[in-house]
């Protein structure tokens, strides 16, 4: 810990970033919180935090307003994949946002973990019985008959109360119009959504742009495996085209769409 809050001291007093963001405790919580130049005395109460929030979203929400400005975030592994991502689709440009690193979790997406944030649910028997064990590998899944994923499926996206966390908080979903607030696409006003609607929309969109740092999942209310889903999705991609999202600065099989300018991004979330 000092030598993480050294590390920030340092790269605000020579100013490699004008701004990091990181976690500081508020009324007993740890919350995201931007350090400045100006009041290094703060950074005493820089901490490392078993809450996640997607910093580099934040980031590129400061950024889109002072495109001028440097800023550093407290990150792992999956942070640096949404920043690849981010840049692919110019919502940043490669180097905007400097990373300093902790360890990460495990994931398909980064071999060589050494501590994870997300550790292995245990599961009561209703379900499952009758729903999805969340941390099963999509290979797994696919032993299920095609009646039994289906109907697995459909109790699992029944308990949807449509509150947009998953969506709200995936450091991957930038789009100034949303598919899930459509009203061709998404009837309004009901709750639960239209099963499976408005979950394999968002899944679709997720797909070669997911890079599997499980917040969607840590953020739902009522347990839906989103993890297992988007998994699903970036695995057909990769057989599909060989892409693997995040991991480079490659533009991803779909943009072959056609690009647009930088900040600007239709509706499904990719350069139109």
């Amino acid at each position: 810990m000092p030598d993480m809050k050294a590390t920030v001291r340092e790269w605000l007093d020579t100013g490699k970033v004008d701004l990091f963001l990181g976690y500081k405790q508020v009324e007993g919580h740890p919350l995201p919180y931007a350090f400045d130049r100006d009041n290094l005395e703060e950074l005493q109460d820089l901490m490392e935090s078993p809450a996640r929030y997607p910093l580099e979203k934040l980031g590129a929400g400061i950024l889109a307003v002072q495109p001028n400005l440097k800023i550093g975030i407290l990150g792992r592994d999956c942070n640096r994949r949404a920043l690849n991502v981010l840049a692919v689709h110019q919502q940043i440009t490669p180097g905007q946002i400097e990373v300093l690193e902790l360890k990460c979790c495990p994931s398909p997406l980064h071999k060589h973990a050494d501590c994870s944030s997300l550790e292995p649910r245990t599961y009561g028997p209703v379900k499952l019985e009758v729903g999805i064990d969340n941390s099963m590998p999509t290979a797994r899944m696919e032993q299920f008959d095609q009646r039994t994923r289906f109907d697995k499926w459909l109790y699992e996206f029944q308990k949807c109360l449509k509150c947009y966390g998953c969506r709200d908080i995936c450091p991957v979903c930038f789009c100034k119009e949303c598919s899930l607030e459509h009203a061709d696409l998404v009837e309004t006003g009901g709750v639960p959504p239209e099963v499976p609607l408005f979950h394999l929309i968002r899944a679709v969109h997720m797909a070669g742009r997911c890079i599997d740092c499980g917040l969607c999942e840590d953020a739902c209310p009522v347990d839906i495996p989103l993890r297992l889903l988007y998994r699903k999705v970036n695995e057909i991609v990769k057989d599909l085209f060989g892409y693997e999202t995040g991991l480079s600065l490659e533009q991803p099989p779909l943009s072959i769409l056609g690009e647009c300018a930088p900040g600007v991004t239709g509706s499904h979330g990719a350069a139109v």
